[in-house]
């Protein structure tokens, strides 16, 4: 599995880390996107000690994408830990309204401090950064109130850090959208491959999608299958991760030449509808349960 097999540009991340370093002490804010429907994956381990001293946004980005009851229990839990926390669909506009009081809130004392010198009014500045494909150039086009960077639905378009004016009264530094070393665990590693923070170029895209129907098999069953026609197989709860992707191919007239279904037409297919949300809104992760307290009765 791409966790297991792929090491991720070293070197990169380093250069990364360097830049955030060197211009921290330019920015007001750090501005973190995360993918909604895997925030623990798709957040950097590192980011939090690298931004360190300064005030922290984090935006649970596309999600219109993730399952709503799932959203709300991870607003819940970064607001727990102290955090400051929004949700956001950039590519719809979805909650990019709030941006700007929530950006205020963030900076009240930088603001208040200004005002106090006399310098009301002046620009705020903050850098953004994620994983890529996270949104980012969404996130500037929207706060632009147009088209003021190229967006792609793929990893890796902004290779270099660039300021970007606003309409909001706040200059944005975005950053180059980049995976960190290695993945401890396999699970962030498959979730990444499966949101397309990692290029399919570099994967055994048939792999992925048969450990994909096994996932949405698990964490949205019904929608999966639905979506598939194999909720009236009775053997659909008892499939392997071939089995179901082969189901799917040939439900969906992907066949070649003697009948065999063509995975690789199948897969891309499957991987393209759970990341557009045509499957239906699925979060694969949960944040972690609460503590029991302890009974001292």
């Amino acid at each position: 599995m791409p966790s297991q097999t792929i090491q991720w540009f070293p070197g990169h991340m380093a250069k990364t880390r360097r830049l955030i370093r060197e211009n921290l002490s330019r920015v007001d804010l750090v501005i973190e996107l995360l993918d909604a429907r895997i925030p623990h994956s798709s957040r950097n381990p590192e980011i939090q000690s690298i931004t360190e001293g300064k005030p922290l946004l984090t935006l649970l980005n596309k999600a219109d994408l993730s399952d709503p009851v799932c959203n709300a229990r991870w607003v819940e839990f970064f607001a727990a830990q102290g955090e400051n926390v929004c949700l956001t669909d950039c590519e719809s506009g979805s909650g990019t309204a709030a941006l700007p009081a929530a950006i205020q809130r963030c900076l009240q004392d930088k603001i208040r401090a200004y005002r106090q010198k006399g310098m009301a009014g002046r620009r705020l500045r903050a850098m953004i950064v994620g994983i890529p494909n996270v949104g980012k150039s969404s996130l500037i086009n929207r706060l632009c109130g147009g088209r003021k960077t190229k967006v792609e639905n793929r990893p890796g378009v902004t290779l270099q850090k660039q300021w970007i004016a606003t309409d909001i009264g706040l200059d944005l530094m975005d950053m180059p959208g980049v995976l960190w070393p290695k993945f401890e665990e396999q699970r962030v590693g498959e979730n990444l491959a499966f949101t397309g923070a990692i290029r399919d170029g570099i994967l055994d895209v048939e792999e992925l999608a048969m450990r994909l129907c096994l996932r949405l098999r698990s964490v949205a069953p019904s929608l999966f299958l639905a979506r598939y026609k194999l909720s009236d197989d009775p053997d659909a709860a008892r499939y392997d991760g071939y089995d179901l992707l082969g189901q799917i191919g040939k439900r969906r007239g992907m066949l070649l030449s003697g009948g065999e279904t063509d995975f690789r037409r199948a897969a891309l297919m499957l991987l393209d509808e759970f990341r557009s949300g045509r499957i239906g809104r699925i979060s694969l992760e949960l944040p972690p349960a609460p503590a029991e307290e302890e009974n001292h009765a």
